[in-house]
């Protein structure tokens, strides 16, 4: 019996990762994420599966970000009743994520609504809060390195990926068969995360390939913030950094403390989080010592180095104050989220600057600001950019081409096949490339909605 995997999503863009694992009647769905950035992406979020949920036996999870786990409801939604494995990192991340997409999806819908702006009457969101809620009751945890049985016969192992808290690869073991999934891979020089773990040995890898045409800069945000939030302190302004609230409002928020305890930032200088969920996750820093960097003095900083806003009335009132000061808010690539009201109230003022924190898909409010559009469209209205805009380099939590490399060289052996997925097209192609032209591994780039035999 071979043992085939279907990409689902993951393939030619860095959203949408699904990958269905087929063997002996059974499937298996690994990862079960959100198409975003473009239109026609997104649109695939409401088209069918190419099995019924009734048909899937298990799904495993790589780590939290929607783009992994944020379809997750609709699956529960449409019959999906069994178990949904991970680590407890990721079901305490998806516990504080999903019910939040939910809220903002039927948030959307209802604006819609209420402006006649819908093709469909009425709008309706992809899933709700409550669906999100329910289906939280199907998470399964596991420990790392602890080998567990999703089905009956089949064998998944998690090790560390680094990236963000509770993020793994994932070793199945199915007919005879090892499959190694990176996930997203972390770096080895990330200022919170601990780094990956050396892959274990595997026949099968698929690996993925967000910065497969680029390296990081040597800098790091430290380097980077230092010089754009002292201009932003000199002229008065506000930042406006859109984060995502699950590992980059951490990040930024501990580079801030130590730009200030350094004496390179005034001690004065507010800062806010704009976010619940980055509350939220920010607490989970505590409960989670081995899978990152910081100290407990510094976990502790987290959560009093700036002031967290909790409530839309808290939100609201950041507009009558005055600055210098700094909002971190969600969505990392403006997307949606209280992000959009502090765009549309700053972006329009020179004093003030946009900071980018991060991978901004194309497609996305992020990636139309970083291109240099000089307006862009929120909630129905065009917005001029006209404040400073600053992209960090520095402040991905993904390896850039190098780091991946590098960490596929760690294995025993060479696998006899790597798929090379969650990229855009150029990045999954020239990490193809080098793949092929420096490890002489045998590499190719699915393509979105192929069967291939592993």
């Amino acid at each position: 019996m071979t043992v085939s995997i279907t990409f689902l999503g993951g393939t030619g863009t860095v959203t949408g990762s699904k990958y269905l694992v087929r063997h002996n009647g059974h499937c298996l769905l690994l990862d079960c994420g959100l198409f975003q950035g473009y239109k026609q992406l997104r649109l695939r979020n409401w088209q069918p599966l190419p099995v019924t949920p009734h048909q899937i036996d298990a799904v495993v999870l790589t780590h939290a970000h929607l783009d992994h786990s944020g379809y997750l409801p609709l699956l529960a939604k449409g019959g999906y009743t069994k178990a949904i494995h991970c680590t407890p990192g990721t079901r305490d991340l998806c516990a504080i994520l999903l019910p939040d997409s939910g809220y903002l999806q039927e948030e959307d819908a209802a604006y819609l609504n209420r402006h006649q702006l819908s093709r469909h009457a009425p709008a309706l969101p992809l899933y709700t809060r409550q669906d999100a809620l329910r289906c939280m009751k199907q998470f399964r945890a596991h420990a790392f390195h602890k080998r567990f049985e999703p089905i009956a016969g089949w064998h998944v192992t998690y090790s560390h990926a680094g990236h963000i808290l509770g993020a793994a690869s994932v070793l199945l073991e199915v007919g005879g068969r090892r499959i190694l999934f990176s996930g997203d891979l972390g770096r080895p020089d990330d200022l919170l995360m601990s780094p990956p773990e050396a892959p274990p040995p595997a026949d099968t890898m698929l690996v993925e390939s967000t910065y497969g045409d680029r390296q990081h800069p040597q800098e790091d945000m430290l380097e980077e913030l230092r010089p754009a939030l002292q201009r932003l302190a000199a002229r008065g302004g506000v930042a406006v950094v859109p984060v995502f609230a699950v590992g980059r409002a951490q990040s930024v928020l501990h580079a801030i403390d130590r730009l200030k305890k350094q004496g390179d930032l005034p001690a004065s200088l507010p800062v806010f989080l704009d976010s619940p969920m980055a509350v939220s996750t920010t607490g989970l820093f505590e409960r989670y010592p081995d899978e990152h960097r910081l100290t407990d003095a510094q976990v502790h900083a987290l959560s009093h180095s700036a002031t967290m806003v909790q409530t839309t009335d808290e939100s609201k009132a950041l507009a009558r104050r005055h600055g210098p000061m700094v909002i971190l808010s969600a969505s990392g690539m403006a997307t949606g989220g209280r992000v959009l009201h502090h765009l549309a109230l700053y972006a329009g003022d020179h004093r003030n600057m946009v900071v980018l924190t991060g991978h901004q898909a194309p497609g996305t409010r992020g990636a139309r600001i970083a291109g240099g559009e000089k307006s862009i469209r929120i909630h129905g209205q065009e917005i001029n950019i006209r404040a400073e805009v600053v992209q960090l380099t520095s402040a991905s939590a993904h390896a850039d081409a190098g780091q991946t490399l590098a960490w596929m060289r760690g294995m025993a052996h060479p696998p006899e096949q790597v798929f090379v997925v969650h990229g855009e097209m150029q990045a999954a192609d020239i990490l193809r490339q080098r793949i092929a032209h420096e490890l002489h591994w045998h590499a190719t780039v699915p393509e979105h909605g192929s069967t291939l035999d592993v």
